[in-house]
């Protein structure tokens, strides 16, 4: 069975991809990481609100708390380095591509809903694994920086992990 990849999950690869051959900046990885962090807060308050599986709000409660502890470690990095996050195409991209998954996911219900977001949530986690392994951390020139992003992957692998079971148990 071929799956599509959300208009999210595509603009992060296709943004994320070509600059793996080329740098971004810590001022830019700042804007990224807070960007893909606010896409899945959004998300997530959206299926808590909506979904009726209790497992997929559980789901959806803890992306709003991990996301928003990731927001928060970053946004008193960058403070603490004085870095004010600078905006770019990969970061407008996760923007654009975060309103079109909230606005496609607003007009499903019930089970076509918690399937859509937990598939999106699979696409969403690897696509930014991807970004973080080939573009941001390669990318950081901040040692505090680098090791944020370090540090917080093993959770998005774990999401990506959990998300996969959810999405099995949808089938």
């Amino acid at each position: 069975m071929v799956r599509f990849l959300p208009a999210a999950a595509l603009l992060l690869l296709s943004a994320a991809l070509p600059a793996a051959h080329a740098q971004v900046t810590d001022p830019q990885i700042a804007a990224i990481v807070v960007t893909a962090n606010e896409v899945d807060i959004d998300a997530g308050k959206l299926a808590h609100g909506k979904s009726k599986s209790a497992e997929v709000k559980k789901f959806a409660a803890q992306m709003v708390t991990d996301h928003t502890g990731v927001n928060k470690a970053a946004t008193d990095l960058v403070k603490k380095l004085q870095v004010k996050p600078e905006g770019n195409a990969t970061a407008d991209g996760l923007k654009q591509g975060g309103d079109e998954n909230i606005a496609r996911l607003k007009k499903l219900k019930g089970k076509a809903f918690d399937k859509a977001y937990v598939d999106h949530e699979v696409d969403y986690h690897q696509a930014v694994l991807d970004a973080m392994d080939k573009t941001l951390i390669p990318s950081a020139r901040n040692s505090e920086l680098k090791a944020l992003l370090v540090k917080v992957r093993p959770a998005f692998v774990a999401h990506l992990e959990h998300a996969k079971h959810l999405q099995e148990g949808l089938k």
